[in-house]
């Protein structure tokens, strides 16, 4: 029998959530597998230069700082070119052909991973107030949201675009604490890659790291979070 059936109230059932109030959410290769989609965008966006598509395993390791910083790898590698060596103007160019390539359909390939649904209901059962922070931009987080009916779950969303900060800079995290009204010592950030880790250490935030998604090939181990599960239905 579940604890809060016995005394009906809900208790957090995993030790990353004691004492916590706010929860901070990674999007991409933490509550959705967005690669699919992001990778189709971006093969569409080289093809039409004449280049060779980076594919699903490339994109996969280069998502984590920004949709520009994707298309900069994903032009460095198909141009065999160092980055810093790329013609800016026409990497934005790129940058601005990628967004609407992704635009046209950013949840035709895109799941939800499981789990996510049952710990947000858990979550929000608890009354335990949960954000959204990620470095995709802004636009594109109320179609994704509203597509796999989560909008409901977050109280604050943030992009890569909405502050001058993203992270690992720790100004977005703090920002959803102070709209919270919850220090530090009472947050959580949960993501999949070493830019949520660090951004979550240097807030002051607790720290929970899935063992999936996409961490540029590293094991998120190696970032030292306070906690780490295989599933967020382990928060449950």
């Amino acid at each position: 029998m579940n604890p809060s059936e016995v005394t009906g109230t809900p208790v957090a059932l995993h030790p990353a959530l004691a004492d916590i109030d706010l929860v901070v959410f990674d999007l991409d290769g933490t509550l959705i597998d967005s690669v699919p989609d992001l990778a189709a965008a971006m093969d569409t966006t080289l093809q039409e230069r004449g280049l060779a598509p980076a594919g699903i395993a490339r994109v996969r390791d280069w998502v984590g700082n920004g949709s520009h910083k994707l298309v900069e790898r994903a032009l460095a590698h198909a141009c065999t070119t160092a980055a810093d060596a790329l013609d800016r103007a026409d990497l934005d160019a790129a940058h601005a052909r990628f967004l609407e390539h992704y635009a046209a359909a950013p949840c035709a390939r895109t799941r939800l991973y499981d789990g996510v649904r049952q710990c947000l209901d858990s979550l929000a059962t608890r009354g335990v107030t949960c954000a959204l922070v990620t470095n995709k931009p802004v636009a594109f987080i109320d179609p994704i949201l509203a597509h796999f009916q989560l909008t409901r779950f977050f109280a604050l969303t943030l992009g890569g675009d909405s502050l001058t900060q993203k992270k690992p800079h720790p100004a977005p995290l703090l920002y959803c604490g102070e709209h919270a009204g919850v220090a530090p010592a009472h947050a959580l950030m949960v993501g999949d890659s070493r830019h949520d880790i660090a951004a979550g250490k240097a807030a002051g935030f607790r720290t929970l790291a899935v063992t999936y998604g996409y961490n540029h090939g590293e094991p998120i181990a190696a970032s030292l979070p306070d906690h780490q599960v295989d599933s967020l239905a382990e928060l449950l």
